[in-house]
């Protein structure tokens, strides 16, 4: 569904290369954390997939169509949500109205159920919602436009924890299995119930590109104590239950998969790609 070849990259005015030939194949239906540490491109990889930014050179492509293109072929079937952005001066209505002229799948039943669940009226008024509260509307009409690619960049920040669940709930409740969700962020305690694969980049690679049921046939999660520390451990950090250690999985194991763990491991080169 996504392909990305030989990308290269950079913001005018400035000569640090965000992608140097940079790859990534996404394949559709599944929910993607995108991960990676501050200035690796995360945003801005989400920015070319959508076309609202040019490569430099090497291709983004969407369901076949290139995004620099913009054509309305593609450009009805995607949708991002920004980390920050502000609401139109119009009404909630007029807000509406407008969405429906773009995306030909969307539901305005589904609209007002995912408004219910984030605990928003049913027309709110736009000029007085809280940065949370925008974020809520906002995601709700992302998930109502019923396209096939749907990306938020940060899309937790600025909730609070009760909202962080609530958004949980909306996206499993509502994202179809046609549909491809890519969330960007900082904050994988947030989502990390919500992924199906995880992809981590650092400095133009991918580090990891692979399915949580694969990383979980791979790896165990696990604590251990000092003294049952071993060589077959691939990855530790200390914590107050213990070592938080990352480990080949043992026959008839399984553990939950540690996000946070995972990330650290990858980026400090304990993990190769999977």
């Amino acid at each position: 569904m996504i392909d990305v070849r030989d990308l290269c990259f950079h913001y005018q005015g400035s000569k640090h290369q965000v992608f140097d030939h940079f790859a990534l194949q996404l394949q559709p239906g599944s929910v993607y954390g995108l991960l990676g540490k501050n200035g690796t491109g995360k945003s801005t990889l989400l920015y070319l997939i959508s076309g609202l930014l040019r490569p430099d050179s090497g291709t983004v492509t969407v369901n076949g169509m290139e995004s620099r293109l913009r054509l309305p072929e593609m450009l009805q079937e995607v949708f991002i949500v920004p980390e920050e952005y502000a609401m139109p001066d119009m009404s909630f209505e007029a807000f509406a109205d407008m969405m429906r002229a773009f995306y030909p799948h969307f539901s305005d039943d589904l609209l007002a159920k995912c408004l219910t669940d984030f605990e928003m009226p049913a027309r709110p008024n736009l000029k007085e919602l809280s940065m949370g509260q925008k974020k809520k509307v906002y995601m709700s009409f992302a998930i109502a436009t019923g396209t096939r690619l749907l990306m938020m960049d940060e899309p937790t920040n600025g909730l609070d924890i009760p909202s962080k669940a609530l958004f949980r709930k909306v996206v499993a409740n509502y994202m179809e299995d046609n549909r491809t969700l890519i969330i960007s962020t900082h904050q994988v305690h947030d989502i990390e119930s919500l992924l199906d694969h995880v992809v981590i980049i650092n400095q133009s690679r991918v580090l990891l590109n692979s399915s949580i049921a694969d990383i979980s046939r791979r790896y165990a999660f696990r604590y251990l104590s000092p003294q049952e520390m071993d060589n077959t451990v691939l990855y530790a950090e200390p914590t107050l239950q213990g070592n938080a250690v990352i480990m080949p999985r043992g026959e008839g194991e399984e553990t939950q998969v540690d996000l946070e763990l995972l990330f650290n491991a990858t980026i400090s080169g304990k993990l190769g790609n999977a």
